[in-house]
């Protein structure tokens, strides 16, 4: 259980931070614009949740969701290191990927076939499930990114479930969708 007793610090105000593991870092290092990038897409997901407090199937889906990215943000903030660590790190599992593999399965069942790219548009909670969805992808992104730099190591079912996580996002806004309103579809070259 974590206890915060006093929100500032002022530790960080040289523009530095520490990692879980203790060590000092730049706020602009990859490994901290890849947590943040977590952070804001938890945030996406609970801004989503405002218009999905009343479906019974996708809110909980969504709430496990904000779970595994508090989880991956402590991932992305320990840094595996040489050497046995003074504590079992938390890690995303491969067994969090297959869970959001079955959500998406469970729900893409019951809808059409796509005949077309799908607009951000439609219900609110359409909305608000493609920005978390975009965001997802950014921190996808920077997750990649930093899995490319020497010396740094990211664990492949981290970036898998941020893949995984951002078509669950794209299957939800559907799903939201489904629930009253239509897909709104791309027109290709609707306004030239």
């Amino acid at each position: 259980m974590v206890t915060l007793n006093r929100i500032y610090t002022r530790t960080g105000d040289d523009g530095s931070t520490r990692l879980a593991t203790g060590a000092p870092v730049s706020k602009a290092s990859t490994r901290v614009e890849a947590y943040g990038g977590v952070d804001e897409t938890n945030a996406a997901v609970g801004q989503a949740r405002q218009h999905t407090a009343g479906d019974a199937v996708l809110d909980p889906i969504l709430e496990r969701v904000q779970n595994d990215l508090f989880d991956l943000g402590a991932d992305l903030a320990t840094p595996e290191q040489h050497g046995k660590p003074e504590w079992e790190p938390l890690r995303i599992l491969d067994s969090q990927v297959e869970r959001l593999e079955r959500e998406i399965d469970l729900l893409n069942a019951e809808m059409a076939p796509l005949s077309s790219f799908v607009l951000p548009a439609g219900s609110p909670a359409a909305a608000a499930l493609h920005v978390a969805r975009t965001v997802c992808r950014r921190a996808e992104r920077t997750c990649v990114a930093l899995a490319g730099l020497e010396g740094e190591i990211v664990g492949q079912p981290a970036i898998k479930y941020l893949n995984r996580l951002s078509d669950l996002l794209f299957v939800a806004a559907r799903w939201s969708n489904d629930r009253g309103r239509a897909d709104v579809l791309w027109n290709p070259g609707a306004t030239r």
